[in-house]
């Protein structure tokens, strides 16, 4: 990802601060930066660079990273996040050797009347930049509008408004209100175009109107945007005042031939690709929920090991000592002690040997962008995980065993008599660290159902990045493990089972109806979830709907991560599952939901949650809900009344969901996995 891949003009860099500070210096009375605010998590999972947040009054675009540095150039350092083994995956899907994780810049206020971190702040676009008049229909750019955020302490307060608008009536409205004209607040024109390689465009109304051609009356018409119909769709009519000329939208929807092709916009690089796209676009409504899909990843942090630990202090000298690496073996050692603890790296207990050999860790070879890429073909997302599940097969020192470095807190639970017996291990977790971090995102294709995901990513950055965004959280949970030999043999019933047949089959329809063009190469059956996740997904659904009534937290806090996966090669294989609550502060450790872990309050949990499974309100069409024919759903006998939950409390948007691997129903094969017997 190089400079020269896209067409900038450096001249429009954003600085929305820094034009504040130098009209304040001017002493000319100017609208404030500040537009909105947003917690940590929904700028990662949801407002991100390149998606469109609505605002109160109009709607912005959260700028590339590159227009980031301007803000944490304000600061004389830039916190990071430490967590090794998600950078270097992070380093591995971004092709580049070295790159940090920082918070969003964001600093605590003692009040809402103090100035404490409004130095800080992420960047924004107003986009799309079409408005259109609430009072009079007119459709124009932002030079039209006049733009008013003068309040100190109200950003809500920020709008567009159309000043001497004449509203509907024109001329016979000025008459009754003797010759005055109005300001009348804009809004966003809705429409955008969209490709499947990830670029976003504006609408050109204007050429859309004329039919591509000039307007034969004005040079810069003036256009209008009714809305006279009801119904779904694009019910818009776009006219143009010069000429009359009216073209309605819904031929846009309806026929795509009619669109131009992609020009290759990334609107929050401020950029174009310097070859451009030419696929086919799209109409697409600026608050579509698949206009932004982030592209992240996340960790439970675990106990480095020493082989773990040696890596990631070589890379942390490494990028403290950037090009002074080389010189840096002649340096006093008291001296080079000083410099790397004043960058977080404390060698203090480190002897003159040790830290040589760290110096010459350090300057190894750093792994290539072409090994990045050859890394990343063969690459799992379980790999992630892996660790995790082998950390969390030992078993803790004593009650409440701490790990300094990684803050984890675990402590051993003793299995209830009435526990079913093929939950076979227990683990309270006090305290963990989840650490998230974006490395793009995708636009009318999730990430997971992209198959050609490196390709499709939308880059955060106009240059290969050497950092990105990441959040930090901290809560509690609880882990379960279940018998893997029980799992096995469940597992071999159900493959051969007319009910998995359906489910795969399914899986392969729903994959060429959904997935882009450009991923047709992907084998369907890859992307299939094997027997044991849906067995695995539908228990924490099931006991996180159950543990919502007693732990404190709403289901929607409540989330899972799932350990699930055959052997292979390097990899044991698992069957168990993680339901945790985090938070960006203390709310994630209340202590609610391992007091569930109590070994006869969890025996109670579990029983009632399968109770519970045996039956829906929607029974029997939800026990009975099987793919077949021309269908593509991808759950079975689940439901929004029985076992789904909510989207953030699912990693998989409530897909391979079935109670009857859980349990048996009436209407079942007999593949329930706590009542199959081998």
């Amino acid at each position: 990802m190089h400079d020269d891949r896209f067409i900038h003009d450096p001249a429009q860099a954003l600085d929305p601060l820094g034009e504040v500070e130098r009209l304040n210096d001017e002493g000319i009375k100017k609208n404030r930066a500040k537009v909105g605010s947003a917690r940590p998590s929904s700028l990662l999972y949801t407002y991100g660079p390149g998606s469109i947040m609505d605002l109160p009054n109009f709607t912005v675009m959260p700028a590339g990273l590159d227009d980031w540095e301007r803000i944490w150039a304000r600061r004389d350092g830039v916190p990071e996040i430490k967590a090794p083994r998600l950078r270097e995956v992070v380093r591995m899907m971004l092709g580049a050797t070295d790159v940090q994780l920082r918070p969003h810049p964001w600093q605590p206020k003692r009040s809402n009347r103090s100035a404490e971190g409004d130095d800080l702040g992420v960047p924004s676009r107003i986009f799309p930049q079409w408005m259109r008049c609430t009072g009079c229909d007119m459709l124009g750019g932002l030079a039209q509008f006049e733009y008013t955020n003068t309040h100190p302490f109200r950003p809500d307060l920020a709008i567009f408004e159309h000043v001497g608008c004449p509203g509907r009536r024109g001329e016979k409205r000025q008459k009754q209100t003797g010759g005055k004209k109005s300001r009348r607040p804009a809004v966003p024109a809705r429409y955008l175009l969209v490709c499947e390689q990830g670029h976003l465009d504006e609408f050109p109304y204007d050429h859309w109107v004329h039919h591509w051609q000039a307007c034969p009356e004005a040079e810069r018409p003036v256009l209008k945007m009714t809305d006279r119909t009801a119904g779904k769709g694009a019910s818009a009519t776009i006219q143009c005042a010069a000429c009359q000329a009216r073209r309605p939208m819904n031929e846009a929807q309806n026929d795509r031939r009619k669109l131009p092709g992609c020009r290759g916009r990334h609107p929050h690089l401020d950029a174009f690709e310097d070859n451009e796209c030419g696929l086919e676009t799209r109409l697409m409504l600026v608050g579509a929920s698949n206009l932004w899909f982030p592209a992240t990843q996340s960790i439970i942090v675990m106990p480095e090991t020493k082989d773990e630990q040696a890596t990631s202090r070589a890379d942390d000298v490494r990028t403290a000592l950037g090009e002074d690496l080389a010189d840096a073996a002649t340096w006093p050692k008291s001296a080079l002690r000083r410099l790397l603890g004043s960058q977080g790296i404390d060698l203090s207990g480190a002897s003159d040997d040790e830290l040589d050999a760290l110096l010459v860790a350090a300057a190894q070879p750093v792994v290539t962008v072409e090994e990045q890429a050859e890394r990343l073909r063969d690459w799992d997302p379980v790999d992630l995980l892996v660790p995790e599940w082998i950390y969390l097969q030992k078993d803790p020192l004593g009650p409440g065993h701490r790990d300094e470095a990684s803050g984890l807190v675990l402590s051993w639970r003793d299995r209830d008599a009435h526990l079913p017996k093929k939950i076979t291990r227990v683990l309270a977790v006090e305290k963990l660290r989840k650490v998230n971090a974006l490395v793009g995102f995708t636009r009318v294709d999730d990430m997971d159902r992209a198959g050609d995901l490196p390709s499709r990513l939308v880059p955060l950055t106009r240059k290969r990045p050497k950092w990105t965004v990441a959040t930090e959280d901290r809560g509690e949970g609880i882990f379960l493990q279940l018998d893997e030999a029980a799992v096995a043999d469940w597992e071999g019933h159900v493959l051969k089972s007319c009910l998995w047949a359906a489910h795969r089959d399914a899986n392969r329809r729903n994959f060429w109806r959904r997935f882009s063009e450009t991923a047709k190469s992907v084998e369907p059956d890859s992307r299939l979830k094997p027997p044991r996740y849906w067995l695995v997904h539908t228990l924490a659904h099931v006991i996180i709907r159950e543990a919502a009534m007693t732990c404190g937290y709403g289901a929607a806090s409540l989330s899972e991560r799932l350990y699930a996966w055959p052997a292979a090669e390097g990899r044991p294989p698992s069957a168990g599952l993680l339901i945790c609550t985090t938070a960006s502060d203390s709310d994630g450790t209340l202590g609610g939901l391992v007091q569930l872990s109590q070994p006869e309050r969890l025996a109670e949990l579990v029983n009632g949650a399968l109770y519970r499974a045996e039956r829906c309100s929607s029974d029997p069409i939800c026990a009975n809900r099987t793919p077949r024919d021309n269908e593509d759903f991808l759950h079975g006998a689940a439901c929004h009344c029985c076992a789904m939950a909510s989207e953030t409390s699912c990693e998989r948007a409530n897909r391979f969901l079935d109670r009857r691997f859980l349990v048996d129903l009436s209407c079942g094969e007999g593949l329930g996995f706590f009542d199959h017997v081998s």
